[in-house]
């Protein structure tokens, strides 16, 4: 197996997310986050030779970090499509699945991609470069009081209507289709003392629609719900609080919206029994030594 290039990120709660796996001899497991491969690097090489791991990842860019290993298979897709793909290759249940849900360094740091106010590019932030709107797309297109619910439920901006109504003001004269563009039109909404965090907000929300990530996840976790074998285990990091109560309510009630099913006994009804009650956090030394590690939460659950 050649090795991984860490063009991404160092690996967040790695050794921790790992062990959640609980892994088996002979077991099928899924990363459905690739990224750099740090993830599924470590799995492979805890894994058996009767072992299968199977990565999703729907950036061309993960691409350039395929492991060369018999046991692995990289698929190349967005892994709201988990069920699917596993059936093409003839895979009904599976043993494992992780999820890292954040956003890669390597994403952040490369200016043609657009998902950062630190540098100058086009307005883009699509993981997949093939296809779907583009951030400057939405907000040239949104109606008003769409970008204000955007930026509110998934920012949590507090002034998400005057932003909304700032853009379409501005664009009646002038299209957005820069980073700079955008930035110069926002940054005077906030005070220099919050302005990284709030922008930061702006962007998160953006990406966020772009991408179709509330959406994806719900259908990525129902799907790993339904092909976990029993005593299977689900290994999911977070980053921001609207992942982590989707993660929290499937885990614990058996459906995104946390809505509990009693049995006659009175036994909250869900597929899955909680490994940690307590969240996982990273330690000190690891948020010093990789602060994008600092708002990571993992949560571990097997199917009953």
């Amino acid at each position: 197996m050649d090795d991984v290039k860490q063009t991404y990120h160092i690996p967040v709660l790695l050794d921790e997310s790992i062990n959640g796996l609980d892994l088996k001899k002979g077991g099928i497991y899924v990363d459905v986050t690739f990224g750099g491969g740090g993830h599924s690097k470590e799995i492979l090489k805890r894994m058996d030779e009767t072992c299968k791991l199977y990565s999703f990842d729907q950036d061309e860019d993960a691409e350039s970090n395929i492991v060369n290993d018999s046991r692995f298979t990289f698929v190349r897709s967005n892994f709201r499509y988990l069920k699917n793909f596993l059936k093409y290759y003839g895979i009904t249940e599976v043993d494992g699945i992780l999820a890292d849900l954040g956003v890669s360094s390597h994403h952040f740091d490369d200016s043609e991609r657009g998902f950062s106010f630190r540098f100058e590019g086009k307005l883009d932030m699509r993981m997949n470069k093939r296809s779907g709107m583009t951030a400057s797309d939405i907000i040239n297109t949104y109606e008003e009081e769409k970008l204000a619910d955007i930026f509110y439920l998934y920012g949590e901006l507090k002034n998400s209507r005057k932003l909304a109504a700032t853009l379409v003001k501005r664009r009646t004269t002038k299209q957005f289709e820069t980073i700079g563009d955008f930035l110069d039109v926002i940054k005077p909404l906030y005070g220099r003392e919050r302005e990284k965090k709030e922008l930061a907000k702006v962007f998160q929300a953006l990406r966020i629609e772009v991408n179709h990530e509330m959406e994806a996840l719900k259908e990525m976790l129902m799907a790993a719900s339904e092909i976990l074998k029993p005593g299977g285990r689900l290994s999911v990091i977070t980053y921001h609080s609207l992942e982590d109560r989707m993660v929290k309510n499937i885990m614990k009630t058996g459906n995104i919206e946390g809505k509990t099913e009693q049995d006659f006994f009175g036994n909250v009804k869900t597929p899955f029994k909680i490994i940690n009650n307590k969240v996982i956090v990273p330690t000190d030394n690891e948020i010093e030594t990789n602060p994008r590690s600092r708002s990571a939460k993992l949560r571990i659950a097997e199917k009953k």
